[in-house]
């Protein structure tokens, strides 16, 4: 397995509880949006603890970039990086993952889960390739949205943003569930990317078999 001990280049707030990290890119490295690899905080005590982060940057880029959620409840990884400062290491391994691209479709995301999806529509953006799909994005409230303004600029209306905790005027409230998407999918023959919590990503995944969606149209990480 590839180990590359990597300095944090620059941080930055996204929301009350995730930070973008900028840091060194290994020479040779390279992944495919949606792509993820597994981190640990290069100091005492935590260089075995390995938690999988997703890139946020483009594969092209000279740098790499995470956008990571902190779970503060317990003092675990996230909660450790967090506290990192540019010029701490964190330490790489090898890139996997099974979320990529396919074709144009449905992005279903719950909270952290829209990271993935982040350099996949960034990719898209670039290359002029972004309409024809559309995001469904689910958080508890307003400000735990990740990179709203961005994803709109990439989607424009077809960004949805359903919050499950508070009805906040210029969202959608509720949940994402089979009456959602009988009332919002229109096209089954389309891709279908999930990622969020566990129990999301089987009840999103269990409705869309009941919808009638082929199981190779929907992509997310087994």
């Amino acid at each position: 397995m590839e180990k590359h001990i990597v300095k944090i280049l620059s941080i930055t707030e996204v929301t009350h509880d995730v930070k973008s990290f900028r840091i060194e890119k290994p020479a040779g490295y390279g992944f495919m949006p949606g792509q993820a690899t597994e981190v640990s905080v290069n100091k005492p005590g935590w260089e075995k603890e390995r938690r999988p982060f997703t890139f946020t940057s483009l594969n092209e880029e000279s740098t790499l970039e995470f956008t990571i959620k902190r779970y503060a409840d317990h003092n675990g990884v996230t909660n450790q990086i967090h506290q990192l400062v540019p010029g701490d290491e964190l330490i790489l391994r090898d890139v996997w993952g099974a979320i990529e691209y396919k074709g144009p479709g449905y992005f279903i995301a719950g909270g952290a889960g829209i990271t993935p999806f982040i350099a996949i529509l960034r990719q898209l953006k670039k290359d002029g390739r972004a309409s024809g799909n559309v995001l469904y994005f689910s958080n508890k409230t307003a400000f735990d949205v990740i990179l709203e303004n961005e994803l709109y600029e990439i989607l424009g209306k077809d960004a949805h943003f359903i919050l499950s905790k508070n009805e906040t005027p210029g969202y959608e409230h509720g949940y994402i569930n089979r009456a959602f998407l009988d009332t919002n999918v229109t096209d089954l023959r389309k891709h279908f990317y999930v990622c969020g919590p566990d129990r999301m990503i089987s009840d999103v995944n269990g409705a869309l078999e009941q919808m009638g969606v082929q199981p190779d149209a929907v992509v997310f990480e087994k």
